[in-house]
């Protein structure tokens, strides 16, 4: 191959994202520089994050330049190297971004790192032993610190993070009861996640009813909350929560498009004393060891089997990345680039 395709951001959404958003297009592949690692990436993440990174306001993160490669994590191996640390045929993860090939500066901190793929499949090193499994970890470990016998909570359930959530709380002796759409999703997240109890929100589409459905699965309210979406859900959580509980905000997935995400009783933040944090994992690197030990070694023993959603081709990317955003993937999303 002497092409490298890729997918540029090529307008920013008003509103809702759309695939004439994005544009495909081919360049040939780079000539590399001395301390640069050529990586052809076996498959790229999607994640909920990106759609964030496609508007121009204020965030947590810089806005995905126009007209460039869109941004995001990748695993792969080295074809070419003109770095001692790297021989071709190393298998990596980095954030070559949405495209083919990826020359890579190598020296710089973290831009590159290789995997071992004995017990571990490449593709993880994207999901449950990558960033969303980091999140997960930091969100449960360092703001929710359960104690055993505690309840905790999850949105997107079924996700990257909630599959690498669930086994880590029930790893520390927790009721782990997860929020998905549909009830196929809720079936596979107690019978082969293990989570204790699933909440359909296609079935519970208000605060009244979600409130109720959580006191069910909840008896004994709620200790700890990863929050990934906002909106109703948030609000229905907020009224069962116990005294002193925790909440991890990780994401707003409900206001990506740009509406605003009123609390309907924020006063409960102050009459439960509340904890309430947001955090970017990307800020805690001095976690990710440990966390990627425990993760890891949770993938080895069977005891975190996360589910991946795979489209076929780079082409493909903007329709999976959208119906991400809606929730129609099952598990991690992934686009296979080989």
């Amino acid at each position: 191959m002497t092409v490298n395709q890729q997918i540029l951001l090529d307008n920013r959404p008003t509103g809702e994202a759309v695939e004439s958003n994005f544009k495909l297009v081919q360049s040939p592949l780079p000539t590399l520089e001395d301390g640069q690692v050529l990586v052809r990436h076996h498959f790229l993440s999607l994640d909920p994050y990106m759609r964030g990174r496609m508007n121009e306001s204020k965030s947590y993160a810089v806005p995905q330049p126009l007209g460039e490669v869109m941004l995001g994590g990748t695993v792969g191996e080295v074809v070419e190297s003109r770095h001692p640390k790297y021989q071709a045929g190393d298998k990596v993860v980095g954030m070559g971004g949405w495209q083919e090939y990826s020359a890579v500066d190598a020296n710089v901190p973290g831009a590159l790192r290789k995997v071992d793929t004995t017990h571990v499949p490449l593709s993880y090193y994207l999901g449950a032993v990558g960033m969303p499994g980091v999140t997960a970890w930091y969100g449960l470990v360092k703001i929710i610190n359960p104690k055993a016998g505690e309840t905790v909570v999850i949105s997107a359930a079924t996700g990257a993070v909630g599959s690498a959530f669930v086994a880590l709380a029930k790893a520390r002796g927790c009721r782990v009861v997860g929020i998905a759409g549909g009830p196929e999703k809720c079936s596979y997240a107690v019978s082969e996640l293990g989570f204790d109890a699933c909440i359909d929100y296609r079935e519970h589409t208000d605060v009244k009813t979600m409130a109720k459905a959580l006191k069910d699965a909840c008896p004994d309210g709620i200790d700890g909350y990863f929050e990934n979406v906002g909106g109703y859900i948030f609000d229905a959580v907020l009224l069962r929560t116990n005294a002193f509980a925790r909440i991890a905000l990780c994401g707003m997935i409900a206001g990506y498009d740009g509406q605003p995400m009123p609390l309907a009783n924020p006063a409960l933040i102050l009459v439960n004393r509340l904890k309430l944090e947001g955090f970017i994992v990307s800020e805690h690197m001095e976690v990710w060891a440990d966390a990627l030990t425990e993760l890891g070694t949770l993938v080895a023993t069977g005891k975190l089997r996360p589910r991946e959603s795979i489209s076929q081709g780079i082409a493909s990317a903007p329709a999976a990345f959208l119906g991400l955003l809606k929730g129609k993937n099952f598990g991690k999303q992934l686009v296979k680039l080989i």
